[in-house]
């Protein structure tokens, strides 16, 4: 059985007190108590803070454009489907450069978990409005307070049939593990937007103003319900609802191609045989 150790990566670099770290804890602790080793877990990501998190972690990683989290998790997942892929992105990087890629990911239903990082600003470029912020939020570009209305990323998952949508909160890490598992085990696409306080540019949405707001969906909610789960997904304010809002069983991308269903496309001959030859090349 694995442990937490054998997950231990870098010396994190973020800020001390950032909701990032209760994050990175959790994601060890969920894929050791689901008894998933290292070498079968694939972490992707993009570009911000949220995007460092699979250099903290030992196993296989990769990290790369800003935006560009999905289309590589879903290419990855279609080269080797036996591979546990965890998408891992900002509010920023999932909702704003990559929003296109997050709209096509849940239309096409890779068998992939996708964990967002949503403080609600852009930490890494030091505090810009992202696709979530608050309407009338004051931030350094943003002298006059923002123009838009926030991303409503549940909303949007759940209008388009994505097969799992989830929300958690990073000052309540034993819900969180529990939400992560799930959305793990789950077959198809997977959201789970964690609200993540971030300590430094975002002084609104605090721990302390989360754990005044949110809560978790009653035991008797059924995340079938496709219209009652939008509508729970437009509650915010006062009261922030936390939990699994909406999942179905629908076919994965990966079950509609027949060149993979025997073993994946990495153990396939021919596919090992263009790949030798195109290193080659550049030798």
């Amino acid at each position: 059985m694995p442990t937490s150790e054998d997950y231990k990566g870098q010396v994190p670099a973020w800020c001390p007190g950032c909701g990032n770290f209760n994050i990175l804890s959790t994601v060890k602790e969920a894929l050791v108590e689901l008894g998933i080793e290292p070498w079968e877990v694939l972490m992707v990501s993009g570009i911000g803070q949220s995007g460092k998190l699979p250099h903290y972690m030992k196993c296989h990683t990769f990290n790369g454009l800003h935006g560009r989290t999905l289309p590589v998790a879903t290419a990855a997942k279609l080269a080797n489907h036996s591979l546990h892929v965890i998408a891992v992105a900002g509010d920023g990087d999932c909702y704003g450069e990559g929003g296109n890629h997050f709209l096509h990911t849940i239309r096409r239903n890779p068998n992939i978990t996708l964990l967002v990082h949503d403080n609600q600003i852009y930490g890494l470029t030091k505090g810009q409005a992202s696709p979530t912020t608050a309407q009338k939020t004051h931030t350094k570009i943003q002298p006059y307070g923002v123009l838009e209305e926030p991303l409503n990323p549940l909303a949007l998952a759940i209008s388009q049939d994505c097969s799992f949508v989830a929300r958690g909160f990073a000052g309540d890490q034993d819900y969180l593990k529990e939400l992560m598992k799930a959305a793990i085990t789950h077959k198809g696409f997977s959201l789970l937007d964690i609200l993540q306080p971030c300590v430094t540019f975002n002084k609104i949405n605090t721990f302390k103003w989360y754990r005044d707001r949110v809560y978790k969906l009653e035991e008797e909610y059924d995340p079938s319900n496709r219209l009652k789960a939008f509508e729970r997904s437009l509650e915010w304010g006062d009261k922030i609802p936390n939990g699994i809002f909406y999942k179905n069983e629908r076919e994965t991308l990966e079950e509609g191609m027949p060149t993979i269903q025997e073993e994946p496309l990495v153990r396939q001959k021919f596919y090992i045989e263009d790949v030798k030859h195109e290193i080659e090349k550049f030798y």
